[in-house]
């Protein structure tokens, strides 16, 4: 079991208090449905190399960026399918290269370092990516709960809000329990619009109203940094 997919969109994120959320989820009905997963649990595992080379670089803010993670949608067992995901993002634009593997063969691969066991186009970016960097290796595992909304009117404009966004620096499993340090007080919402084209009109009029403006928040970028403030107030990176 092995298949790819490929996403080229925008995504902009929002920070929201409780009632700008609710006042959002209102503007949202008849026009977005919650998706068939409702509030899921998502895991991440990204990588970096030993200096934390590719976080170091997205902070910066240039025009082009690039990241690579396992991600998955439920706490797996080994046949589990796990999402092995090169994003880049260049000039505002997302472009995502995702691959689908059981979780004991991509786990397999990179923690030995032997080729990825499906051969595609999205396995050789992948691999190039590994060969290029050379010491990548776990560095945070994070994890949110997502609601997921999509456009009724067939579009691919899609909305989603995650909160308990937690990261640690140990204990690389997506098998195991949520836990971790928050990234965020305990009432916000990052919100994520994800779309192609334009915003729906309804969406920006939404915006305005409740004053809702865009942020620059990247959850791995968050975690380092804090990892960093702990590092510098005498505890351990590692912890």
């Amino acid at each position: 079991m092995a298949y790819q997919t490929t996403f080229e969109r925008y995504e902009i994120k929002y920070l929201l208090t409780p009632q700008q959320k609710e006042l959002l989820l209102r503007a949202m009905q008849g026009r977005m449905q919650l998706d068939q997963f409702g509030r899921s649990t998502i895991r991440n595992i990204y990588y970096d190399t030993d200096t934390f080379r590719l976080i170091r670089r997205s902070l910066e803010k240039p025009a082009y960026k690039e990241k690579l993670r396992i991600r998955s949608y439920q706490r797996v067992q080994p046949n589990d399918p796990v999402f092995v995901e090169l994003k880049k993002k260049f000039q505002s634009v997302v472009y995502k290269r995702r691959l689908v593997l059981p979780e004991e063969q991509a786990m397999t691969s990179f923690r030995t370092g032997a080729e990825l066991p499906v051969q595609s186009q999205i396995a050789n970016e992948i691999e190039y990516f590994r060969a290029y960097y050379r010491t990548l290796h776990p560095t945070v595992f994070l994890s949110y709960e997502r609601e997921a909304f999509y456009a009724l009117d067939g579009s691919d404009f899609r909305i989603t809000f995650d909160e308990n966004i937690l990261y640690r620096c140990r204990n690389f499993s997506l098998g195991s329990p949520i836990y971790g340090t928050p990234l965020l007080t305990g009432d916000q919402t990052l919100m994520e619009i994800k779309t192609s084209g334009g915003m729906p009109l309804w969406m920006t009029h939404a915006l305005t109203k409740y004053g809702i403006f865009p942020t620059s928040f990247s959850k791995y970028g968050a975690a380092y940094q804090n990892m960093l403030d702990t590092q510098y107030s005498g505890g351990l990176l590692y912890a």
